[in-house]
């Protein structure tokens, strides 16, 4: 697997200039994924392989030969790209390559369709990197509702808001002890890159799980993609953190966010998706934000 550098990296003039992901692809204005996926492939560098199943991702790479990777990509079916990884991480092995295999999955395809896949791969030991880019949504065939996606939120298949709760994919996770997870979003790569590098340094099976804002599908001007991931992150949505053999710590922009978040109103009032939200779905929205710092900040404490 890639060595993490001894430098630190600080700024994002250190990051490599070298590009994976070219120009021209078929995302949607404002994509976060494509940002993202950049970001990851600068810091695993060219002895990578993607593992995609079916999700935005397998559409953004385009047609062969005229793809926008410049790393080989396995486009697989909606639930096995882990188990694709599992195979294809003992074959390396076996061949006394290094070869860093990852997994670059949407929510739809890690939270609910892949999620035994994903399990049996943990539980394995397999040595692979598995990133969920998560939009909330099954984005690429026309934004309906996953296990992912919150409460309150309209989509195609839940016009009157998502009556139940997001599926907490994290602990479920955690729940296999492994060696390293992380949380992470797109309006901060540097964060994202820091953690790939990192989780690529570390043998066994490791996990980050990204938010990717969707223009079309959270309803949102395209140029707002990164303002809304930061909003996320301060108003405490989304909480940035590093789990490493079991230790949590939580990152900076999120330590500062939780101790006074921006209102959760800043977060939601700029996405279509969340139009005429209930006050009373409002009020269970900010409990759940409320609970999760609650719990995070006792268990980096050590009084959990």
């Amino acid at each position: 697997m890639t060595n993490i550098t001894v430098r630190s990296v600080t700024n994002l003039s250190a990051i490599p200039k070298e590009e994976y992901l070219y120009k021209c692809t078929s995302a949607c204005a404002g994509c976060s994924s494509s940002l993202c996926l950049r970001y990851v492939l600068k810091a695993a560098g060219p002895d990578s392989v993607l593992v995609i199943p079916a999700c935005c991702t397998s559409v953004i790479q385009g047609t062969y030969p005229g793809t926008a990777m410049s790393v080989p990509v396995y486009n697989v079916a909606f639930a096995a790209s882990a188990a694709c990884a599992s195979g294809m991480s003992e074959a390396f092995a076996a061949m006394g390559r290094e070869t860093n295999v990852i997994v670059y999955a949407g929510d739809g395809g890690t939270v609910d369709i892949g999620i035994q896949a994903l399990s049996g791969a943990f539980e394995r030991g397999t040595n692979f990197l598995y990133i969920c880019y998560d939009n909330e949504a099954y984005g690429n065939t026309g934004m309906q509702r996953s296990g992912a996606t919150p409460l309150g939120a309209r989509t195609t298949t839940t016009p009157g808001g998502k009556p139940t709760t997001k599926k907490d994919l994290d602990r479920i996770v955690e729940a296999h002890n492994p060696p390293y997870m992380a949380t992470a979003c797109s309006a901060y790569p540097l964060d994202l890159y820091k953690k790939v590098k990192k989780a690529l340094s570390i043998e066994g099976p490791k996990f980050i799980h990204v938010l990717a804002p969707c223009p079309p599908g959270w309803r949102y001007p395209t140029e707002k993609t990164v303002e809304m991931g930061k909003l996320a992150v301060k108003t405490g949505t989304w909480i940035l953190y590093e789990r490493e053999y079991g230790k949590l710590t939580i990152n900076g922009p999120s330590k500062a966010a939780m101790r006074k978040p921006a209102p959760l109103e800043d977060y939601i009032r700029g996405q279509g998706r969340f139009k005429n939200v209930s006050p009373e779905i409002l009020n269970l929205m900010r409990q759940q934000v409320q609970q999760n710092i609650e719990r995070l900040s006792r268990e980096e404490a050590g009084v959990c």
